[in-house]
């Protein structure tokens, strides 16, 4: 594996990781597999501390019905629409929120929020769920044992359970029957120096960046826009925040 894991005193077991990656990998189809083999970015730029990767949403700029950020990260991912009422995996889907009191409504796209106390890594028994260096939650596929520990702790309905065979594979973000899933930030594209694919689809409503950095457009942003996080109740410490919410 090349994704770095951040070190902290929650560190999984990493006896039973060793037991269960058996040090081969997992062939999903001919030249495809659950960890690609190579990677974009160079030894010297891997995962570090040094980061902190977020996004913020200005929800005033998503209208209503549009699909944009759902159709980009489907296919950037693999994730295959089968239409209406079908149980398919949406790392980013649209929800319309509305006001009890006055009834206004506002649509939003809700991922993965890739919090700094991730519930769905605190809950997985093999350390499958991690924390990457720079804050991304991703799901190690070979220590996945399926068990959904991760499906039921997280509050936003972000992570979800392949349960079928999957087609048209991509060989940088490999998807395994059996195991769990959710946004990953598209974490390829950002060790190849590019931004989230719904961020590309949608720039004028997403704002992607460093969290560490006081110069990044997404700290400048966060400095002049009151911004909100979604269950800031459970103070998870979202990497994903909103604006206009």
């Amino acid at each position: 594996m090349t994704e770095q894991r951040a070190t902290s005193g929650r560190d999984r077991r990493f006896v039973l990781k060793a037991a269960l990656a058996g040090g081969a990998a997992a062939v999903l189809a001919p030249g495809v597999f659950l960890i690609a083999e190579t990677q974009a970015r160079e030894p010297a730029a891997a995962a570090s501390t040094a980061q902190r990767w977020g996004l913020l949403i200005d929800v005033s700029r998503c209208a209503e019905g549009c699909t944009r950020c759902v159709d980009s990260c489907r296919a950037e991912q693999g994730c295959e629409d089968r239409g209406p009422g079908a149980a398919d995996p949406q790392w980013i889907r649209q929800i319309v929120a509305s006001d009890p009191q006055g009834g206004a409504t506002i649509t939003l796209p809700v991922m993965c929020q890739h919090c700094a106390e991730a519930p769905c890594v605190d809950v997985c028994p093999t350390g499958a769920s991690f924390h990457r260096a720079d804050g991304i939650v991703l799901v190690d596929r070979h220590l996945c044992i399926g068990c959904r520990y991760c499906v039921m702790a997280c509050p936003l309905g972000a992570r979800f359970f392949v349960d079928r065979d999957l087609q048209d594979q991509r060989p940088a973000t490999p998807r395994g029957k059996g195991t769990a899933e959710g946004c990953t930030l598209c974490v390829h594209r950002i060790d190849a120096g590019q931004r989230p694919a719904c961020v590309e689809a949608c720039p004028g409503a997403m704002v992607f960046g460093d969290l560490n950095d006081a110069d990044s457009p997404i700290r400048q942003a966060l400095a002049r826009h009151p911004v909100t996080r979604l269950r800031p109740d459970l103070r998870l410490g979202n990497g994903v925040q909103y604006q206009s919410l």
